[in-house]
């Protein structure tokens, strides 16, 4: 086991490995540009393994592009992740009003990555999803229509929405 594991965080695949190298790096990418700290990285990737692996199992057939599906999945999981971390911030601003205490800002970031990171965790899902999709997995919009299942205009649709509400965000905050 500690085997594989070394081997594994060597770069060195697997024989079993559902994922390539470069389809792992993406993974990785699509999570942590959809917000996902690096301390989570890895669960996030090993989720994405999980549900191939659980796929194949259930007897259904791999899908056409492996890459384009398995960013999905980072995507779909990226916002899990922000949904789990809101209901834990909601949770904690109800604890701290019952003690009364103030909680101390967060770390300190860039002016122009704390803006965007805010711009885009104020973005509704659907609309963080295609940004995320489009501009950090570099997905075309017909691969984003294709995997969501939802038709190219809606994915241009959503993708002006969130590129404008993004922009304006930006300008709010004076940062461009």
């Amino acid at each position: 086991m500690l085997r594989r594991k070394a081997r594994h965080i060597e770069g060195v695949q697997e024989p079993d490995d559902p994922l390539d190298a470069a389809q792992e790096r993406r993974v990785r990418a699509v999570l942590a540009l959809g917000g996902v700290p690096q301390s989570d990285l890895l669960d996030g990737v090993q989720q994405v393994r999980l549900r191939l692996l659980e796929r194949a199992a259930s007897g259904r057939e791999a899908p056409r592009d492996v890459s384009a599906w398995a960013a999905v999945v980072a995507s779909n999981l990226a916002m899990d992740w922000h949904r789990a971390k809101r209901r834990q911030e909601r949770l904690g601003e109800r604890l701290a009003s019952l003690r009364q205490h103030e909680h101390p800002s967060g770390e300190e970031s860039s002016v122009l990555s704390l803006a965007v990171a805010r711009g885009l965790d104020e973005l509704p899902d659907t609309l963080r999803q295609v940004l995320v999709l489009r501009f950090y997995a570099d997905l075309p919009v017909r691969g984003i229509a294709d995997e969501l299942g939802i038709p190219e205009g809606t994915v241009k649709s959503r993708l002006h929405s969130a590129v404008r509400a993004l922009r304006t965000r930006l300008h709010e905050d004076e940062v461009v």
